[in-house]
């Protein structure tokens, strides 16, 4: 059985860590996710999750240097929790799992978002952090709350319900909250309920914002005490994430500047076969081999890299004491 993780602790799918023994954090990815199953989308998307495949492609990250990774899909999508358990034993990474429910879309039928009560919502979150998603090998624990989003550029009233249990289950769990916000400055909104329900700003991470790569949406989420987090770092599915990398580069540099260091993550969201190295994307490893000397090469000093990619992941994923 595993130990469930104190304040101090960062809860894995293995048990509970010092932060210290965190290391270098991808704390935005997926190792398996599913959105094909959903009727009337557009976005047939699939990470299969072939074991033996997503084993090597891990191997190859903890090669690059790689310690730590957040994989954040949920039920609806694929979340299983005993998989990541056995995929970090395998690997020896240390994985840490999500919970709560993505956005509309892909609400799981059998969650009854739309007829359930936010606290009813909040306590299912509680009792995952407390009593684990039981496996074969004992229960298997979430160590954040998310990703969860909004599928527009708006906050539909399911998606609030869900971000305000998110909120209510952080204070009372310890846990960090980490949001989808693609494409759309809908990152403040999901920040304004959240807040609302009392939580800490320093205690959310907003996802996707290179996505949206506008200095003056990225500095209010910091000034308001929030993470701003670029997570679609080698993607290549838009020109904008072809081409909006020096952009991102630039954004970052500007937050550096301004003293925003600690308030600053990257990933780069492996959510689709065609992004990994075995089929000819970039894998898990794009930020060491490629983004981080690009950054490194603007200006940007090892001890500020080490902090964004170690010490930020780390604060964030270190369980505080609850407020609820």
């Amino acid at each position: 059985m595993t130990k469930r993780a104190a304040p101090g602790e960062i809860q894995t799918v293995r048990g509970a860590i010092r932060p210290a023994d965190l290391g270098f954090t991808l704390p935005h990815e997926h190792t398996k996710v599913t959105l094909w199953e959903i009727q009337g989308r557009w976005d047939y998307w699939e990470l299969i999750g072939d074991e033996p495949r997503i084993l090597e492609e891990l191997g190859a990250y903890a090669a690059a240097g790689g310690r730590s990774l957040v994989d954040l899909t949920l039920d609806g999508i694929g979340r299983d929790l005993p998989r990541l358990a056995r995929i970090s034993e395998a690997t020896k990474l240390h994985i840490v799992g999500g919970a709560g429910w993505y956005r509309t879309a892909y609400y799981p039928p059998e969650a009854r978002i739309d007829r359930r009560s936010t606290d009813d919502l909040a306590d299912e979150i509680v009792r995952e952090f407390d009593d684990g998603v039981i496996g074969p090998n004992g229960p298997v624990r979430p160590g954040i709350i998310g990703e969860i989003g909004t599928d527009k550029p708006w906050v539909t009233a399911q998606e609030e319900r869900v971000f305000r249990a998110a909120a209510r289950a952080a204070r009372r769990t310890g846990a960090a909250v980490t949001t989808h916000a693609a494409q759309s400055a809908v990152g403040l909104a999901q920040l304004a309920i959240l807040e609302d329900e009392g939580l800490d700003p320093a205690r959310v991470v907003i996802g996707h914002c290179d996505s949206w790569p506008r200095i003056e949406h990225w500095r209010e989420i910091v000034r308001r005490g929030a993470t701003v987090e670029a997570d679609f770092l080698g993607m290549n599915f838009t020109p904008l994430e072809r081409a909006g990398e020096p952009k991102v580069i630039d954004l970052i540099k500007t937050l550096l500047d301004e003293g925003f260091e600690k308030q600053i993550t990257l990933s780069q969201d492996v959510c689709h076969d065609s992004q990994l190295l075995s089929y000819g994307g970039n894998g898990y490893t794009y930020l060491q081999t490629s983004f981080l000397p690009r950054l490194a090469a603007a200006g940007v000093d090892q001890a500020t890299i080490d902090q964004i990619t170690i010490a930020n992941p780390a604060r964030i994923l270190t369980l505080v004491p609850p407020t609820a």
